[in-house]
């Protein structure tokens, strides 16, 4: 059982109260140089160069959205290692799955810390950034996630939520062949779906009823917009 507390993160409160201990306490270190070096608390100071930037790129969004292939789009231009959130499901959810049978949050915790974790991971070889893929279908899944950058200022996360009808999905999924996600599993997923709300500030809704290539270019254009502003999503 997950829990989180209710501190903001990059701008973005988590939705459940829970035991994530408190940032260090730094409410009583000065941050003003002077221009001889000293602090003007009389410290000595060191100068360090600010930490890079880096970002997560959560493409998300119900089966038959095409989450990885706007995510191996994003990846590509970008020159960003994926993560395809599908391939980190224990094999007992994929068994569930398998035999339309839809997952429970309980399912879901592990998998969900999983798919933080090797993003994580990722960074901490080095790169700008990572994009994954991850249904993160409720908001409490999406918090989940939402830890990563908790001791990490310089670490933004971005989901991109891929929007589009049930209807149009349940066509796409029932055209697949050979995957575990069958069609009747696209109306359990739409049952519980929550789609990201407007205080959901790290979030980027793109509408997948198009063409792929227009889908592909416009995520990827949001994403370099977002780079551009320095990591803040805005409201488009």
């Amino acid at each position: 059982m997950l829990s989180y507390n209710t501190s903001a993160v990059n701008g973005q409160r988590p939705s459940s109260a829970g035991n994530i201990p408190p940032s260090p306490n730094t409410a009583g270190l000065a941050t003003t140089t002077l221009s001889n070096g000293v602090m003007d608390n009389g410290a000595a100071s060191t100068e360090e160069s600010p930490a890079k930037a880096q970002h997560i790129w959560l493409v998300t969004g119900p089966a038959g959205c095409g989450k990885s292939t706007v995510a191996k789009h994003i990846a590509n231009a970008l020159q960003l290692p994926f993560i395809e959130g599908d391939e980190y499901h224990p094999k007992a959810n994929i068994d569930k799955m398998s035999a339309g049978i839809p997952l429970t949050d309980a399912d879901r915790w592990d998998w969900l810390t999983a798919l933080r974790e090797a993003s994580i991971q990722a960074l901490n070889r080095g790169s700008d950034g990572v994009v994954l893929t991850c249904s993160a279908l409720k908001r409490k899944y999406r918090d989940v996630i939402r830890v990563a950058p908790y001791f990490a200022p310089n670490l933004h996360l971005h989901f991109i939520y891929l929007d589009a009808p049930e209807e149009l999905l349940l066509q796409r999924v029932s055209a697949r062949k050979n995957h575990y996600m069958g069609a009747n599993m696209v109306h359990s997923q739409f049952d519980i779906l929550e789609r990201p709300g407007p205080d959901e500030v790290d979030a980027i809704t793109i509408d997948v009823a198009r063409p792929a290539e227009e889908v592909m270019a416009d995520a990827l254009d949001r994403v370099v917009k977002t780079i551009n502003r320095g990591g803040s999503d805005g409201q488009e």
